[in-house]
């Protein structure tokens, strides 16, 4: 065995590149930096965890197990990574405005986390997303060390309270957007900001045809149960019109559902997205953001697969390119200036940067049957016809090596014997007889 036999196993490259690997002592090793940290730089999580679970007079912290150990590195990593994409492709694609992005407080309210990705963010105009009061005061709260320039996006249900701590946050000079998930909203905020004597920044989430199926895409599509219908947003254009505060309305939101599978549906969605947003610029609305929701998937297996609620076949940059080729192709042909894109990639910018460490307490040991030959023709006898030929094929291949055939001829016979158990044609001895034959043809070709 070989610390490279133990990564092909866990497939640590697959899912973990370029935050976790195995080093040379067998080890998960951490690299905060991803692709640019240097070897010195390397973490070992074993030694991590002896550092913090051995006791105090040792030189430990004395903690007990289970533990949360983050990396702010990696958070800062993820967020450089992936404006670094967006910079990428805008640049490549002679986009005529710019990338920036909000972190979604709900992915992990940690106070710690929200003010790092503020703090690693105010260089490139981050901003966050609060989709409750909660989570809008601690918004509040981080932003003001922020950007100036870092969007505050106000999603989720808005009663008078939420939406006048939003004018709040727009009288202290925040970045505020009230973004409507239902129609009756929009009655509020006029007749909040008209008392409180703020101008709001107006954002609406629309409700796109294009969703998902797989199984995080339950909330999108035209009847998921957040967003405007096209009729609705009219209704919402033509109410704003009629109260002088159509410039109010800058932003589009939508959100096609978490861990989209591929750019192909990426790429639809977006593009169904702009052409709302070209239509509410030809309405008089003044438009300035598209904010294309979550969605920006995680590997979590390692597969590169779009057919797998747990992978996705694409990284940053072909995520980050698809969104910018759909929107610049859409906005040039409507000859509608390019918006500021900005994304709400909770996932993919957390998901890497903190580890749960726990104890394993025991562990099973699966010892099988001793056969004898004499136990084992005794086991032959009883199987039915059919069995006994898939027993006998087995043991033919067997003597010829051809170790796939052993496996397809082992199985066929398991699941006769099974039959055989349920139907009362095979006693409990029997079947534990065919688990050990099973176990055996399985180690053997193993060690082969």
């Amino acid at each position: 065995w070989s610390p490279e036999l133990s990564s092909d196993l866990y497939r640590i490259d697959g899912w973990g590149a370029p935050y976790f690997t195995v080093n040379s002592s067998g080890d998960i090793s951490v690299r905060p930096h991803g692709t640019d940290t240097l070897p010195h730089q390397e973490i070992d999580l074993l030694k991590v965890v002896k550092k913090a679970s051995d006791p105090i007079n040792s030189g430990g912290l004395g903690l007990q197990l289970p533990l949360v150990v983050r990396f702010p590195d990696v958070l800062k990593n993820r967020l450089e990574s992936l404006q670094s994409a967006f910079d990428y492709a805008v640049q490549s694609e002679g986009y005529e405005a710019h990338y920036q992005g909000v972190y979604p407080v709900k992915c992990n309210q940690d106070r710690f986390v929200v003010e790092d990705i503020v703090k690693f963010g105010s260089g490139f105009r981050f901003g966050l997303e609060a989709g409750s009061k909660p989570e809008l005061l601690l918004a509040m709260s981080s932003l003001c060390k922020g950007s100036s320039e870092g969007l505050l996006v106000c999603n989720g249900f808005k009663d008078a309270e939420y939406i006048s701590l939003a004018l709040v946050a727009r009288k202290l000079q925040l970045n505020t957007v009230i973004v409507l998930e239902q129609e009756e909203e929009l009655d509020l905020v006029i007749d909040i900001s008209r008392k409180m004597a703020v101008q709001p920044v107006i954002g609406l989430r629309a409700k796109l045809r294009t969703k998902h199926s797989g199984h995080f895409g339950s909330t999108s599509g035209e009847k998921g149960k957040f967003g405007l219908t096209t009729t609705q947003i009219l209704r919402v254009v033509r109410k704003l019109k009629e109260s002088g505060m159509l410039d109010c309305l800058q932003l589009l939101h939508f959100h096609i559902g978490s861990q989209i599978p591929s750019t192909e549906l990426l790429a639809d969605g977006v593009g169904e997205a702009a052409q709302v947003y070209s239509e509410l610029v030809r309405l008089g609305a003044g438009m300035k953001f598209i904010d294309i929701g979550g969605g920006l998937g995680i590997d979590y297996d390692g597969t590169k697969s779009s057919d797998s609620d747990v992978s996705v076949a694409y990284g940053l940059q072909d995520y980050a390119s698809t969104v910018v080729q759909a929107v610049r192709f859409v906005c040039d042909r409507k000859n509608v200036k390019h918006p500021v894109i900005s994304s709400e990639s909770g996932r993919a910018i957390v998901s890497h940067h903190s580890v749960l460490i726990f104890e394993a307490v025991s562990s099973t040991v699966t010892r099988s049957q001793e056969l004898s030959s004499m136990s084992l023709h005794s086991f032959v006898e009883k199987l039915n016809d059919d069995a006994r030929g898939d027993y006998r094929n087995l043991s033919a291949a067997a003597i010829r090596g051809e170790y796939d055939t052993c496996m397809l001829y082992a199985d066929q016979l398991k699941q006769r014997c099974v039959d055989q158990f349920k139907d009362g044609n095979l006693d409990i001895e029997q079947l534990a007889a065919v688990d050990a034959v099973c176990d055996f043809v399985s180690k053997a070709i193993g060690a082969s």
